[in-house]
């Protein structure tokens, strides 16, 4: 495992004033993003971790900025730091830190650049989401933000457009990140339902007899009703992770590590959440450190295997 002024080395990052930026990157993942920043500290080729990590860094600002205020207030600063951003990646300047790290990772991995864009083009339906009427609502907040959230690192390690495996490895990641975003919804229940939304579709809710202010008001009575809302979902989150496990077949050998270890993290905490069951609703999911670092433990040795 190479040190961090060795990885930028590797990844041709020079000037001093940019190793700054993309270390204080570095440091703002390893703070809020732990996972991933352990993932890919471990798991990635030095040369490529600035920039997954200058992404990761961009996405967490972007969420920062439009999760602050009303709902006027967050439209407002999404369209402040979409106007910043386009500008910065048509060739302005900036001083802004998290910008100069994303545009030097853009300028040396163009396919980024797009999805960027359509990043901050699917962000509105983030700003605007106070829960779903339906499942047909939860799919388009997949398809319009979660997975092109997805796309601004998976770019950076999968095929190339052109390439004989893209259609593929972008459909994988499109059920990936699904699987992920349902567990998310169910795992993250108790906080969501502080700030007045959760991701589970009303109508599911319905179907089982409940509504938001029924959890709310009156959660242990709906303990037995929520088991089985937990239940189904967490089977169509199963079910959408099966079709995802082909993943890291479809990338360079030195990236498998980091997409093994990522899909299985997400099912351990599928599994926590199905071994939670209805009690989500009073105290969430997750699951242990030590399961996490086993499985990363285990990708770790895989990946310096395969590197000597």
């Amino acid at each position: 495992m190479s040190r961090w002024s060795t990885a930028l080395t590797r990844a041709g990052v020079s000037d001093e004033g940019m190793r700054r930026d993309y270390d204080v990157q570095r440091k703002l993942v390893r703070r809020y993003r732990r996972e991933e920043y352990l993932a890919a500290r471990l798991l990635l080729p030095a040369e490529l971790r600035p920039y997954v990590l200058a992404a990761v860094a961009f996405m967490h600002e972007t969420d920062r900025r439009i999760d602050l205020g009303d709902l006027s207030a967050r439209h407002e600063a999404l369209r402040s730091w979409n106007g910043e951003v386009g500008a910065v990646l048509d060739g302005a300047e900036t001083e802004q830190g998290t910008l100069r790290a994303l545009d030097d990772t853009v300028r040396r991995h163009p396919q980024m650049a797009g999805r960027v864009r359509d990043f901050l083009d699917g962000a509105p339906v983030e700003v605007a989401w106070r829960g779903f009427e339906s499942e047909a609502e939860l799919q388009t907040y997949v398809d319009c933000y979660s997975m092109p959230a997805l796309m601004l690192t998976a770019c950076l390690i999968g095929p190339l457009p052109g390439a004989e495996p893209y259609e593929a490895f972008e459909r994988g990641c499109r059920r990936l990140i699904e699987a992920m975003q349902r567990t998310d919804f169910l795992a993250d229940l108790p906080e969501d339902l502080r700030q007045g939304h959760i991701g589970i579709p009303r109508d599911e809710l319905l179907r089982h007899g409940l509504d938001v202010e029924d959890l709310r008001e009156r959660p242990e009575a709906c303990l037995p009703a929520m088991e089985r809302v937990v239940n189904a979902q967490a089977a169509l989150a199963e079910q959408v992770f099966s079709q995802a496990r082909g993943l890291p077949a479809l990338v360079e050998p030195q990236y498998r590590s980091f997409l093994r270890a990522l899909i299985a993290v997400q099912e351990v905490r599928l599994q926590a959440v199905k071994a939670a069951g209805g009690s989500v609703l009073k105290s969430g999911a997750s699951p242990a450190a030590s399961t996490t670092l086993k499985i990363l433990w285990k990708e770790y040795r895989a990946f310096r295997k395969y590197q000597r």
